[in-house]
């Protein structure tokens, strides 16, 4: 059982409207690095792994939702106040014809979503660089996004989600350790 409190976990703010940032933005929000694969890898692969490092997957997981949450918002304050020929300029056309201003679970390129951006080995080491690798993907492409926009303020935000992953990399590295001693001692595998 989750509480959900509700507030962004870190406030999002844009200064200005901006549908192609928007569209880029989208990529974090159903891109196969995005949030929404980080979270449900995270919930997924923790029934398969040892028993001391299953809460870090459902705090890591649940957190990825809280990110997502932040995209959606940042998406919305970006094209609120946009009108349909800026959202056509943008590239954004195809999506308003389909969803309007809805969210909708796709990659920056308009591909939807899949369940096949989901790696679960079952495999607790595959898993974790799996988990890794993924974390050091989303932090690469905050940085790319935080390069391609000039909004302070939606800067900062960024920076926040980049800095989130670099601390879910470090504690997924965390686990490996923990992993790998465990195996070394025999207590797993």
């Amino acid at each position: 059982m989750w509480i959900y409190e509700k507030k962004l976990q870190y406030p999002v703010r844009v200064s200005k409207c901006d549908p192609m940032m928007a569209k880029l933005l989208i990529e974090q929000y159903g891109g196969a690095d995005g949030e929404l694969a980080a979270a449900l890898r995270y919930l997924n692969q923790r029934y398969t792994i040892p028993d001391k490092v299953i809460g870090l997957l459902t705090d890591i997981g649940t957190e990825e939702f809280a990110h997502l949450e932040m995209i959606a918002t940042m998406v919305y304050k970006l094209t609120k106040d946009a009108k349909p020929e800026q959202l056509e300029a943008a590239g954004l056309g195809p999506h308003f014809v389909n969803h309007d201003s809805a969210l909708f679970y796709n990659n920056a390129a308009g591909v939807p979503w899949t369940a096949a951006y989901i790696q679960a080995k079952g495999d607790p080491i595959a898993d974790l660089y799996e988990d890794i690798a993924a974390e050091e993907k989303a932090r690469a492409t905050y940085q790319w996004l935080i390069d391609l926009t000039d909004d302070v303020d939606l800067q900062d935000s960024l920076k926040f989600l980049r800095e989130r992953e670099i601390v879910h990399s470090l504690r997924f590295r965390e686990a490996v350790e923990i992993i790998k001693e465990d195996r070394e001692t025999r207590k797993y595998f």
